[in-house]
């Protein structure tokens, strides 16, 4: 059954808000709100504002997975070979409807040019770094939140059309390891005694022990957003239009007509953070990766881990507001409509490869990701100013990477040393 997810907390009028202010976090998804919470415990006084509300972009109903063992960017030379065959099926795992195709291309140029063999390592590197960061700062964000008792120890379970897949997917498990990542390749009776229901087409499995996840994206996002206000942040609906460096600090251009004075301010919008950053110089090739997924209320199995079908694009999330079947990429824009049939096209998999799964009553939802060419977020300082901090393009790991963020806003902002490199993910690196 659904559990009812706490109401999103108040939020302050656009009107109300002080003209100067000390430091303004733009998103209040996963990622802007755990800046917040960090910068809020260094002692700074934060605004979060948000055209749409909290937690009311991919924050709102991803797959609720911890994936700390995704150290393997989506850009390397793999993916470039199965590229064609995606393309030419429109309800694949990856798809770009012909019409945005153009607008496309550069990205795509630059993803191609992120392919290559060298930069696949330093951008493994990289995603290690961060990783190891997040493991070791969850703990202290999600005690900020108060949300220790709603992360579940679940481990994950990768499934393979067969033995050619898994034997292609041996080397990525390797670089793993380099990395210090457990796991347990199981096959035919193990791996169908320790996943019950499965069809028996799956031989080949590898179960990861360390992946974690969620109860809920919604709800952990709302109970963060909750606790920093309570500890004083203000929350506000409003629409970031410009933002420019001023003569004491930067000057913050609201959708209602007002202009905030700010000490510093952080750019978490996620997909919405390319014009924002475009307006203060910093041509930041960002895009997005659409996503869908269907919540089932009774899905007439009950899961204890997440599964990953990877040859088709797609996990199911064993979540408290219901089983949550979804993943996919679309790269199609922020305006055009919702294709609804790539959800129903995994949910009929999901059929296929669980027999008892229920897949009546569903709810539908569509989120956008937001994706850069080489698999990295962008967390650093604006070239106009350095009092503009850049947190965005977290793709799918925006709630993994949540904590690590933090963590490196919270140091930029106060010009403290990184506890990591931080030169792969600088916004000029394009």
């Amino acid at each position: 059954m659904v559990t009812a997810f706490p109401s999103p907390p108040p939020l302050s009028p656009p009107a109300s808000l002080a003209e100067r202010q000390d430091v303004v976090v733009v998103g209040a998804g996963i990622i802007g709100l755990a800046c917040a919470a960090y910068l809020q415990e260094a002692g700074r006084q934060v605004l979060v504002i948000d055209s749409k509300g909290v937690a009311e972009g991919a924050s709102k109903a991803n797959a609720g997975g911890l994936a700390l063992s995704d150290i393997l960017p989506l850009a390397s030379p793999r993916t470039l070979r199965q590229v064609p065959r995606w393309f030419f099926d429109p309800l694949g795992p990856l798809s770009l409807p012909i019409g945005y195709l153009p607008r496309m291309l550069p990205w795509l140029l630059r993803f191609v040019y992120a392919s290559r063999p060298a930069q696949v390592t330093r951008s493994i590197a990289a995603l290690a770094d961060l990783m190891a960061l997040s493991r070791a700062e969850n703990p202290k964000l999600w005690a900020l939140a108060g949300a220790e008792d709603k992360l579940r120890p679940t481990g994950s379970l990768q499934l393979y059309d067969g033995a050619g897949s898994f034997r292609r997917a041996a080397a990525s498990w390797e670089l793993r390891k380099a990395h210090g990542i457990a796991f347990e390749h199981l096959q035919d009776d193990d791996l169908h005694h320790f996943q019950p229901g499965l069809s028996s087409a799956f031989r080949h499995g590898t179960h990861v022990p360390s992946w974690e996840m969620v109860s809920d994206p919604y709800e952990v996002t709302l109970l963060l957003a909750e606790a920093i206000q309570g500890r004083g942040a203000v929350l506000a609906k409003a629409q970031a239009m410009a933002v420019k460096p001023g003569p004491d600090g930067v000057q913050l251009s609201l959708g209602c007509g007002r202009t905030l004075a700010a000490a510093q301010i952080v750019l978490a919008a996620g997909a919405w953070s390319r014009p924002l950053a475009k307006g203060l110089g910093d041509r930041i090739p960002l895009e997005t990766e659409r996503g869908y997924n269907t919540t089932l209320e009774n899905p007439a199995i009950i899961l204890e881990r997440q599964l990953i079908f990877g040859d088709h694009g797609f996990v199911v999330s064993p979540l408290s507001s219901g089983l949550r079947v979804g993943g996919g990429d679309e790269l199609a824009g922020l305006d055009a409509p919702p294709n609804y049939a790539r959800a129903r096209t995994m949910l009929t998999k999901a059929k296929g490869f669980l027999p008892d799964l229920n897949t009546e009553g569903g709810i539908e939802w569509m989120g956008h990701r937001p994706s850069l060419p080489d698999s990295l977020p962008v967390i650093g300082h604006s070239a106009a100013t350095s009092r503009v901090v850049y947190a965005f393009g977290h793709a799918h790991l925006g709630l993994t990477q949540a904590a690590a963020t933090a963590r490196l806003v919270r140091d930029l902002v106060a010009g403290t040393p990184a506890p990591i490199n931080l030169a792969p993910l600088r916004p000029g690196r394009f």
